[in-house]
């Protein structure tokens, strides 16, 4: 009976750790609004047993900078958008347009992982901020677009877009607190 409970519980544990590693995510998954966060998307694996070429993160509209960390190895690529209106940023400059996507193209074998860095301006909200994601392989492509409905949980999309959570720092320090 012991037997049969551990096998149970090994193998739930085992669906829930392969269910989590299959997703594309930040490696923090948390940061405070209105601030400049450095994020590392994960990248877990291949398309099944074909090797990722591409990664494409869409930046979302409410941040207005953001720089990719160049990865040796990786040609990078940047698309911009026009401002509707320019902003003043911090030190007196003005910005009349956006990083909208950024796309790193290189070589990740199926079995390997390796994460990707973007320096971003944080929007001043709480609440997810989703990043949707295309990672090309070289037999096919996984898209990391999905989107959560209101009341409905991030865990339970096949293919979920990357998320943070922006929430106040005090916020953020419970929420680590009740973790440990």
């Amino acid at each position: 009976m012991t037997k049969t409970i551990i096998a149970a519980v090994s193998a739930l544990a085992l669906s829930f750790s392969s269910t989590a590693s299959a997703h594309v995510v930040f490696a923090d998954p948390q940061a405070a609004p209105n601030s400049y966060y450095a994020g590392f998307i994960r990248i877990g694996h291949g398309c099944g047993t074909s090797p990722t070429r591409a990664i494409r993160v869409e930046i979302p509209e409410s941040i207005n900078i953001a720089r990719p960390q160049p990865k040796p190895g990786w040609r990078l690529s940047i698309e911009h958008q026009q401002l509707a209106t320019p902003l003043q940023i911090e030190a007196g400059h003005t910005i009349s347009e956006r990083v909208s996507a950024i796309t790193w193209r290189g070589a990740l074998d199926a079995d390997q992982f390796d994460q990707f860095g973007i320096m971003m301006r944080l929007p001043d909200e709480t609440g997810p901020l989703y990043f949707r994601i295309t990672q090309t392989c070289a037999n096919g492509a996984q898209y990391w677009d999905e989107i959560p409905p209101p009341g409905a949980t991030w865990n339970g999309l096949a293919h979920p877009a990357a998320m943070i959570t922006l929430a106040a720092p005090m916020v953020m320090e419970q929420m680590h607190d009740h973790d440990h």
